[in-house]
């Protein structure tokens, strides 16, 4: 069985729906029958699966894949700068507290569905039945988050390259502040570890796993250690260089407390390079053979002449 799902705008929910059609790929345009009409979407992904929960209700199938006459039937940038010029308008006659990012029209034409963004709630009520006077059209407003946003319009992240949400994300997952402290970028702020969206960056879960495995390692922070004889407590982490900061007592009195950072792996690392220092054991005869055969050479010639 053939599943795809669809976006019915770039900012909007996935929908699953069902398809005979095995050469439908991601970018397709399809038509497909809701609720509310006949309506044009996208494939945004395709799978191939078996396992359905057969207590589900049955999925919507696709009805066909669109032809020249319904692509020529989306709206113009003329015409969705003008829908979203009256909306906007009349957001500011009413003094609502909200960020219109785009308009996406039904198959039909008859239907306006708008995007915004807004810190809270909003009582849109008043603008909606002003908007379907005006434009003579079901109104919708979808409040999207910061998120789906900053992957609608695109931007460079501080990497340089395309916003990760824009490039190859598909869908979003949950980014918490434990994934920054095990990174330790914290003490940066908040500025420098969050993206354009102005949340935590996404970037931040791609090396969660291997931090957290290399941070497993480390004694916990508090532990006492005996360092070469010295015993002291550890105060901090440096996971990449697998070190620990250990803080050692003052003796006398009048000294200070000593911080070190202390190699967990300093040992093996002594070992190796001490190992590569020395002489290996099959080269010596080598060489001396070539001076041994060398001097006899001399000797015969002497003795010849």
């Amino acid at each position: 069985m053939k599943l795809v799902q669809i976006k019915f705008a770039p900012w909007d929910k996935s929908y699953t729906f069902e398809t005979s059609d095995s050469t439908l790929a991601v970018g397709d345009y399809v038509v497909l029958e809701t609720e509310l009409g006949e309506d044009l979407g996208r494939v945004f992904k395709v799978k191939e699966t078996n396992d359905l929960d057969p207590e589900a209700p049955p999925l919507k199938m696709v009805k066909r894949r669109a032809n020249k006459n319904d692509l020529e039937r989306l709206p113009s940038a003329e015409e969705k700068a003008s829908a979203l010029g009256v909306c906007q308008e009349l957001v500011d006659f009413y003094q609502l507290d909200l960020k219109l990012i785009d308009v996406a029209f039904s198959l039909s034409g008859n239907r306006l569905n708008f995007a915004f963004t807004a810190n809270g709630r909003v009582d849109f009520r008043d603008l909606v039945k002003n908007l379907t006077t005006r434009l003579n059209k079901n109104i919708r407003l979808t409040q999207i988050g910061a998120r789906d946003e900053a992957r609608f319009l695109g931007d460079c992240g501080v990497c340089g390259q395309v916003l990760c949400c824009r490039s190859f994300i598909k869908d979003f997952f949950s980014v918490t502040s434990e994934m920054a402290e095990a990174q330790q970028v914290v003490h940066r702020g908040s500025d420098r570890i969050s993206g354009m969206c102005g949340r935590l960056m996404c970037c931040l879960s791609f090396e969660y796993e291997g931090y957290q495995e290399l941070n497993g390692k480390l004694p916990p922070i508090g532990t006492r250690v005996n360092v070469d004889g010295q015993r002291g407590v550890v105060i901090g982490h440096h996971p990449l260089k697998q070190e620990v900061d250990v803080k050692f007592s003052a003796n006398r009195e009048g000294e200070r407390d000593s911080i070190v950072r202390v190699d967990l792996n300093r040992h093996q690392k002594k070992a190796a390079i001490k190992d590569k220092s020395e002489p290996s054991d099959f080269k010596e005869p080598k060489k001396r053979e070539k001076k041994d055969a060398i001097f006899k050479k001399r000797r015969s010639f002497k003795k010849k002449n």
